[in-house]
């Protein structure tokens, strides 16, 4: 799909908040209101943005600890990938999987009440994934830049 500069503009301001008042967006995009609903339609139809999501601030709701881990996996089994991944989402307290190529196969990221009740997950959940060959675990510290736009 070939963005024009209005496709661009309604983007950028799309990114500053998908739920903001439509109204608001059309104006700050310079665009009537039939024409941001047009082209918004065409962009998710298009796949070019998806539904609106909530994103939940876990540290609000008492998880103060998000930690990084990064496995290597025993790939001498054939369905090890499948069946990590498929053991790993039904732990609650994982909220992302992600997975590479390269030296490392998968990340989760693991959030916890505090340290002792991440050493109770790391324990009871974690180590008992299958196929794990290695672990590397990155504690969060803090977050300086999260963001899914692009220079549009």
């Amino acid at each position: 799909m070939q963005l024009d500069e209005t496709d661009r503009r309604i983007l950028r301001h799309y990114l500053d908040g998908p739920a903001q008042d439509r109204a608001a967006l059309a104006a700050k995009a310079g665009v009537t209101g039939a024409t941001l609903w047009r082209r918004l339609d065409r962009l998710q139809a298009a796949g070019l943005i998806g539904r609106a999501r909530a994103r939940i601030n876990w540290r609000k709701l008492g998880y103060e600890v998000e930690v990084s881990l990064r496995f290597t996996l025993d790939k001498t089994n054939p369905r090890a990938f499948d069946e990590f991944i498929a053991a790993a989402r039904r732990v609650p307290e994982v909220v992302a999987i992600e997975t590479f190529l390269g030296r490392v196969d998968v990340r989760l990221n693991v959030i916890a009440r505090d340290m002792g009740d991440y050493q109770q997950i790391y324990r009871a959940h974690i180590l008992t994934l299958p196929h794990i060959a290695d672990i590397e675990a990155l504690m969060l510290i803090s977050t300086i830049k999260d963001s899914e736009g692009l220079p549009l």
